[in-house]
């Protein structure tokens, strides 16, 4: 099935996953309500705009995520909403008031707007990995999470850790809702999303790679790769099949810092990176069963880390 004349809504649409998500429904025949937090910033706007099909199916809204009733203009009319909106920074000086709070009066917010329109079929909510892996038990090479794992908020209180509190937050109030309320509710869990950005501005994950990159950030733990192309195309999946529900774990690879080292020296003999010793052991894994489920086979990590650099290196932002 494709759009055709459907209509759908994607919060933060400026964002690394939404504007590649805007890019694959508008692919896929959709029109898209998109909104950002300001309109008349082309920082935020101009890559969505000159996408294929945006100028006869993309429509721009001006929403506020904590701003009740905000999202009712967007939403009504909808089939599909999908909530990628959230603060994404890892400190903050009041992390209650700049981080969590945001995200989960955010995600209600955009829930009550859904809930007062019967024409929003579903709603695919972007959660993280961090809402699965936070749950104190050490994560050794014999672990296997999977979507039946529940982040403990208390983990990431005691380790200041208010980014995965916020997503972790957020989720659990989004269930909470859309039980209450009938929404029909999938939600994705994807864990560090890399892969070629189209917007203007470096996000946080991507950003992380690159300090990694140019050794300003030491690796010293597994990191849950996907690619962002992956990531969108679960969303409109979890979305169009009708089977889909609960939640997804998007996970293409567990690999520590060196080995990820070895995968870009291989790929770049000639970028100057950072020595970490030895590849570990002790690599967790994350379950690819419940995603099979939506059709969903995951880029190889070489393809991912290739196709970050080159977009880096493309915007100048990495010299090589």
């Amino acid at each position: 099935m494709d759009g055709g004349t459907k209509v759908v809504c994607v919060t933060g649409a400026s964002g690394f996953i939404a504007s590649w998500l805007v890019k694959l429904l508008l692919q896929r025949g959709y029109t898209v309500r998109a909104t950002v937090r300001d309109p008349n910033d082309p920082n935020k706007t101009e890559h969505l705009l000159s996408l294929d099909g945006a100028k006869e199916r993309l429509h721009l809204f001006k929403a506020d995520l904590l701003e009740e009733g905000s999202f009712d203009a967007v939403v009504d009319g909808c089939v599909g909403v999908f909530h990628t909106a959230s603060p994404a920074q890892i400190s903050a000086i009041d992390p209650q008031a700049e981080i969590v709070g945001p995200a989960v009066k955010g995600t209600l917010n955009v829930l009550k707007s859904c809930a007062k329109f019967p024409t929003v079929k579903r709603v695919v909510l972007t959660s993280s990995i961090a809402s699965v892996m936070g749950t104190g038990t050490p994560l050794t090479s014999d672990v296997v999470l999977d979507e039946t794992w529940y982040s403990d908020q208390l983990f990431f209180e005691k380790h200041k850790q208010w980014y995965p509190l916020s997503k972790t937050l957020a989720e659990e109030a989004a269930w909470k809702f859309a039980e209450g309320n009938g929404i029909d509710l999938v939600s994705m869990n994807p864990g560090m999303v890399i892969g070629p950005l189209f917007q203007p501005t470096l996000n946080l994950s991507v950003k992380f790679l690159l300090n990694f990159i140019s050794g300003v950030q030491t690796p010293v733990v597994n990191y849950a790769f996907v690619d962002v192309r992956d990531v969108a195309s679960a969303h409109i999946k979890a979305f169009e099949v009708p089977s889909a529900s609960g939640r997804y774990c998007l996970v293409g690879q567990v690999a520590d810092g060196p080995d990820t080292l070895q995968i870009l020296r291989q790929l770049y003999p000639t970028l100057c990176l950072p020595e970490f010793g030895n590849p570990s052991d002790s690599k967790y894994q994350v379950s690819k069963e419940k995603v099979k489920g939506l059709g969903i086979t995951f880029l190889p990590l070489e393809t991912s880390l290739r196709d970050t650099v080159e977009s880096l290196k493309e915007k100048g932002i990495l010299k090589i």
